[in-house]
């Protein structure tokens, strides 16, 4: 078992080495498309899951990275929407906070979960609402904020 878990991997935007042999990539789609304007969209995890119901054991990883879609107001056929995923307008609150208890099941104690967000759409103390646990620490000022937490016992 890999020691590092992306929950929401998309196509492994902030990783400085997309191929490390320490992480699981994991997304709810494979997906690959040329743009006319020369981009690459490449959804490809190595496991096909989702972050509310992952297909791994309990405390299985020493660190979790979940940079879960932030959007509930996309184009299903925008570049937004095939780069990033879209939440449920519906239910996204739902969905965050199965996520949140997923990522903490599958971390090994005392392990440490990365959080990413970025608040255009949803601000992040509705985001946080949705977990019942204050991050450890995070930024609080950006647009795009990054937000650790670590689980106990």
């Amino acid at each position: 078992m890999k020691s590092i878990l992306d929950a929401a991997c998309g196509s492994r935007m902030f990783w400085m080495d997309k191929h490390n042999p320490n992480v699981e990539f994991m997304d709810n789609r494979q997906y690959f498309e040329k743009l006319s304007t020369g981009h690459v969209i490449n959804v490809d995890p190595t496991t096909i899951g989702d972050f509310r119901n992952m297909p791994f054991p309990d405390n299985s990883f020493h660190m979790v990275v979940w940079d879960p879609p932030h959007l509930i107001h996309a184009g299903k056929t925008s570049w937004l929407a095939k780069k990033y995923g879209t939440l449920n307008r519906d239910t996204w609150q739902s969905d965050l906070s199965k996520g949140f208890a997923e990522c903490m099941r599958v971390l090994k104690p005392h392990g440490t979960l990365i959080f990413k967000w970025n608040t255009d759409q949803i601000p992040m103390n509705k985001v946080l609402h949705c977990f019942g646990q204050a991050p450890l620490f995070g930024d609080r000022r950006s647009k795009t904020r990054w937000l650790v937490f670590m689980k106990g016992e």
